[in-house]
């Protein structure tokens, strides 16, 4: 038999406001969406786009319009306790007692979700995210990064298949970023199906196997992360020239290039019109000697705001 999708919606629709106020507004346009499991999957999107509008639903936290939602195979409407115990949100906000232990924070969670004091494992959930030291301190005392990671371990204590980390690393240095990414990464090596959205692209890139990208309210598009990628074929090559130039060659006019300084040409290259080694050829019949030379690649952030600007259009 095939395992259920870990989150799959149809035709998924969420309006504000009642029908013929001003303030009306669709949230959610019938989105189609399926999320397998052991995947880790980025959800992109503008701040507005539906991002988490679509969370929030599936967390039992917003009542759908209209279409189906799944969670781990139970249908959020008709099986909706065992739908929300198969998925834990992290969300942006830090949202504990600041005068609660860790340890006090992953038992008073666990109550709420009804697991039994013999089956809570608050010290094996803060041992795996690296806080068993802290277990009773002060959450208040905690830096940034423990906070975040408490976050996590709160949203375990029902032991989820599902972990959907909302913006995770929004406001946070670039070391705290890169010790959460690998955090990320552990959970999910154990199997954990994670849903990531996030504003940073490059987090995106990194960590996500597939990529969907959501904007006013619609899918744009979703797909493995390598396929994303190549989707624009254009290509930046810098060449680094023996002599330094004065202006672009005329012969090389034809081509998308600009010189950032006398040593360096840069070139832009779309790969289904002219490849790298034709483009060499042209720099060399200019009368130009290469030093050396490299090549930058299309990165998540062209593609992006290519989508969603072209859906706007």
């Amino acid at each position: 038999m095939t395992k259920p999708a870990a989150i799959e919606v149809k035709g998924l629709r969420k309006t504000y406001g009642v029908e013929g106020s001003p303030n009306r507004k669709e949230a959610l346009k019938g989105i189609d969406l399926t999320i397998p499991q052991g995947s880790m999957f980025g959800l992109l999107g503008p701040n507005g786009a539906g991002k988490s509008t679509f969370i929030n639903i599936l967390a039992g936290m917003v009542t759908k319009t209209e279409g189906q939602a799944s969670v781990w195979g139970f249908d959020i409407d008709s099986d909706t306790r065992n739908a929300k115990a198969s998925i834990g949100i992290v969300p942006q906000e830090i949202s504990f007692d600041a005068f609660f232990t860790p340890f006090e924070v992953l038992e008073l969670q666990a109550g709420l979700y009804g697991v039994p004091p013999k089956d809570r494992r608050s010290m094996e959930i803060l041992d795996m995210v690296r806080l068993a030291d802290k277990a009773h301190a002060y959450s208040r005392t905690l830096s940034g990064g423990m906070k975040r990671r408490l976050l996590v371990a709160k949203a375990m204590v029902h032991s989820p298949p599902i972990l959907v980390l909302d913006e995770p690393t929004a406001g946070v240095d670039v070391e705290l970023r890169q010790q959460l990414w690998e955090n990320v990464r552990e959970l999910h090596a154990m199997g954990i199906t994670i849903v990531l959205t996030t504003h940073y692209l490059e987090e995106a890139e990194e960590l996500c196997d597939t990529i969907a990208i959501i904007n006013h309210g619609e899918l744009v598009c979703c797909e493995p992360t390598p396929d994303i990628l190549s989707r624009i074929d254009e290509k930046e090559l810098v060449i680094i020239t023996e002599s330094p130039l004065t202006e672009v060659p005329a012969s090389l006019s034809s081509l998308h290039s600009h010189l950032p300084d006398p040593h360096r040409l840069v070139i832009q290259i779309n790969q289904s019109v002219m490849s790298i080694g034709q483009v060499l050829d042209r720099v060399r019949e200019a009368g130009i000697g290469i030093k050396d030379l490299s090549t930058n690649e299309t990165d998540l952030e062209d593609i992006f705001l290519q989508l969603t600007q072209s859906e706007k259009a």
